[in-house]
């Protein structure tokens, strides 16, 4: 396991840990830069800002390019704490990141090797690189008692 990948996924982690003061589901993302800086964070804000498109990575995305000023992220790292849905693998794939770092996978919804493999599709233009499992643990056990909690009031 990469040491940095691993320290990136903590500050992933601790995005997804703001989520939960806003009712939204504990997922969080970075935007590493080739130098190992983080350019871009993001967590859930769908409850808070009442935005179906306000997923952590696309935040994280958004965030990134405006510090960067361009859109193509092509030389950086997506890290984020659970394996982006089919709108969230479409993001990355177009904004050219050639690697995703994931945490724990989705086996419901997930589109980059679990229900769909989006980012890896021979289809479109763009290929990314998966690495995925670091720190699952931590970042499952983030949402499992997150929704224990949603279910048992």
């Amino acid at each position: 396991m990469d040491v940095a990948d691993e320290w990136a996924m903590g500050i992933a982690l601790d995005e997804a840990r703001r989520a939960v003061a806003t009712g939204d589901v504990p997922v969080g993302a970075v935007v590493v830069d080739p130098h190992g800086a983080v350019v871009g964070r993001g967590r859930n804000v769908r409850e808070a800002e009442a935005d179906p498109t306000g997923h952590a990575e696309v935040q994280a995305l958004r965030a990134a390019a405006a510090t960067l000023g361009r859109w193509r992220l092509d030389d950086c790292t997506l890290v984020v704490t659970l394996e982006p849905c089919v709108m969230c693998a479409g993001a990355i794939v177009l904004a050219r990141v050639p690697r995703l770092v994931l945490g724990a996978w989705d086996p419901k919804a997930g589109a980059c090797g679990s229900q769909w493999d989006v980012v890896r599709d021979r289809r479109l233009n763009h290929r990314v690189e998966v690495v995925g499992g670091v720190r699952d643990e931590e970042c499952g056990a983030l949402l499992r008692h997150f929704f224990e909690l949603q279910r048992d009031p």
